[in-house]
């Protein structure tokens, strides 16, 4: 019998890189979806690309016939030109699309990574736009599994690396109002293992995909600054003060360094939740590992996403 086939999308970038590294070492035959088709492959002929085709309903089925497990990565982290292709609404759009594309397939499963505390409520459009898929996957009759992350971290990671990157280059750190809310970060390698775990199993579910260690943000810049040798004062800064000085940042860098939207949803402890953790690497053990290199360089999230060539830099 020929190997299962499983569907990746995103596997040249970031998680999804990783979710197939760990299908591959299972003797499963591994397909990526990707806006990249062109970006450098590090798996060689081992893992086979198509475009996403959302622009095309019935190549994206065909693109998606024969597997029997989905792993959806796909999203954009914010709203970015005037052509909507990075926009929440948009990427909303393209999954219903991807999910019914999954169904028509034949696809059995889908495991789906969502974010913590996400509501159709929300005012912020990533929690909201997240809670409509998940409902969305729910009525769709496919089994699933919803991962809800919060920060995923590792080698081509962005937050906690330029966290670093800030504390490495700046004389002090500001945190917006107190920063006492919380955050609790995943290692990339644990989401990927509980992630290809899920597409084995059979039951529905829905799992807070957290690390083991919660920290408040003042309190992670705290220790990542004293991991890497780059203590700095750490002060309370109004929101708005901190996302103009992440607007200066993202002028220099030629990136979006923070959002409005990033800063209200961390400030309203939605990237918490009261759950066992799912993954058993600290972040701190691992930045003792990497502290020579962690923030050692800017990782540009929308160099990332207008460079559709180059392979994700690393630490």
């Amino acid at each position: 019998m020929p190997p299962e086939l499983h569907i990746v999308t995103g596997a040249f970038g970031y998680t999804g890189k990783y979710i197939a590294t760990r299908l591959l070492e299972r003797g499963v035959t591994v397909r990526t979806l990707t806006n990249s088709p062109r970006r450098a492959n590090p798996f060689g002929d081992k893992v086979t690309a198509q475009p996403f085709h959302f622009d095309d309903p019935a190549a994206l089925t065909e693109a998606l016939r024969g597997a029997s497990v989905l792993y959806n990565t796909y999203w954009v982290r914010f709203n970015y030109g005037a052509d909507k292709e990075f926009a929440h609404a948009t990427a909303v759009a393209n999954t219903l699309k991807l999910f019914d594309a999954a169904k028509k397939a034949g696809v059995t499963r889908v495991v789906h990574t969502s974010i913590t505390n996400p509501s159709e409520d929300s005012p912020l459009e990533y929690f909201a736009g997240k809670a409509r898929l998940e409902r969305a996957l729910r009525e769709s009759g496919l089994a699933y599994a919803i991962l809800r992350p919060t920060v995923i971290f590792g080698i081509e990671d962005i937050l906690v690396n330029n966290i670093a990157w800030i504390l490495r280059h700046l004389p002090v750190f500001g945190v917006f109002g107190d920063g006492q809310y919380k955050l609790q970060p995943i290692f990339v390698e644990d989401f990927a293992a509980l992630a290809v775990a899920q597409g084995a199993a059979r039951e529905n579910c829905v799992i807070d995909a957290i690390g083991p260690e919660t920290f408040t943000y003042r309190g992670l810049v705290e220790q990542l600054g004293e991991i890497i040798g780059a203590r700095r004062p750490i002060i309370s800064v109004p929101p708005a003060f901190g996302y103009w000085t992440g607007a200066v940042i993202s002028k220099l860098m030629g990136d979006v360094t923070i959002t409005h939207q990033e800063i209200e949803g961390l400030m309203a402890n939605l990237l918490y939740t009261d759950s066992p953790p799912a993954g058993a690497t600290k972040l701190t053990a691992w930045a003792r590992a990497h502290a020579e290199t962690l923030g050692k360089h800017y990782a540009n999230e929308l160099k990332r996403r207008q460079d559709r060539v180059s392979a994700y830099e690393k630490l």
